[in-house]
C-alpha cells in the first residue's frame, strides 16, 4: 500500500518540482538553442516535423521553427509551456509550434517525427528514460534521427555536484536502449567539450554526451 501511494504522488511531485522551478524566476534560460542541436538540424533538409522533449522555455523549439520545422513541444511543467507559448509569438511561429503537457513517465505524444530532440532529459526524479527514448526512436520516421544530448561532466550550478558522479558513456545509454540493429542505426556517439554558461552568469567547460540515432 505505502509503495502505491509513493508511486501515485510521484508524477505530481515532479511536475511541482519542475513548475516550481520556472516560477521562481522570470526566465530560467537565455533562450538560445542548444548547440548541438542547431548543428544537427542544420544539416537536416528538408525541415520537416520535430518534437522536444523536455522543451522547456523552448529555446529549442522556436530556433527550430525559426528554421522551417513543424514542432510538437512537450514539457512537465504549464509554466515553461506558457512562457514557450510567448517565445513563439514573439518570433511570429506560433503556427509552427504545438505545446503539450506530459509527465514522460507516464504519457507521450503522439504520431511521427523527422526529428526527435532530448536535450539533457534529466531529472532528480526516477524516470524510466530508455523507455521514452526506445518510444521516442519509434516514432521516426524512415530516415528520421533521434538526437540525445546528455550531461557528460558536472557543472557548478547543477543540482547535483558530487565530483564523483559518473556519467554513462554514449555506447552504453545507445546500448541500453535494445533497438533493433536493422532498424536503427547510430549515427554519432561522441563526448564534445564546450564553454557553457549557467543561469546566473557563471561559465565553465562542460562535457556533453550526444548520441544521434537515425532510423532506416
Amino acid at each position: 500500500m505505502h509503495d502505491s501511494t509513493h508511486n501515485a504522488q510521484a508524477p505530481a511531485e515532479a511536475a511541482r518540482f519542475w513548475d516550481n522551478l520556472y516560477r521562481g524566476k522570470d526566465a530560467v534560460w537565455k533562450g538560445d538553442p542548444n548547440p548541438v542541436l542547431a548543428e544537427t538540424a542544420a544539416q537536416l533538409s528538408p525541415p520537416g516535423r520535430a518534437l522536444d522533449l523536455g522543451c522547456g522555455e523552448g529555446g529549442d523549439t522556436v530556433w527550430l521553427a525559426t528554421h522551417g520545422w513543424h514542432v510538437t513541444a512537450v514539457d512537465i511543467a504549464p509554466t515553461a509551456l506558457q512562457r514557450l507559448t510567448q517565445h513563439a509569438a514573439r518570433a511570429g511561429v506560433t503556427d509552427r509550434v504545438s505545446t503539450q503537457q506530459h509527465d514522460l513517465a507516464e504519457t507521450c505524444p503522439a504520431g511521427t517525427f523527422d526529428l526527435v530532440s532530448a536535450q539533457y532529459l534529466q531529472t532528480p526524479y526516477d524516470l524510466p528514460r530508455a523507455d521514452i527514448l526506445r518510444q521516442a526512436a519509434h516514432a521516426l520516421t524512415p530516415g528520421g534521427l533521434l538526437l540525445i544530448v546528455d550531461h557528460g561532466s558536472v557543472r557548478p550550478w547543477a543540482w547535483n555536484t558530487d565530483p564523483d558522479t559518473r556519467f554513462p558513456r554514449p555506447e552504453e545509454i545507445f546500448d541500453e536502449l535494445a533497438l533493433d540493429p536493422a532498424r536503427f542505426t547510430p549515427a554519432r556517439l561522441a563526448t564534445p567539450e564546450r564553454e557553457a554558461t549557467g543561469p546566473n552568469g557563471q561559465s565553465a567547460t562542460v562535457t556533453d554526451t550526444v548520441i544521434t540515432i537515425r532510423r532506416t
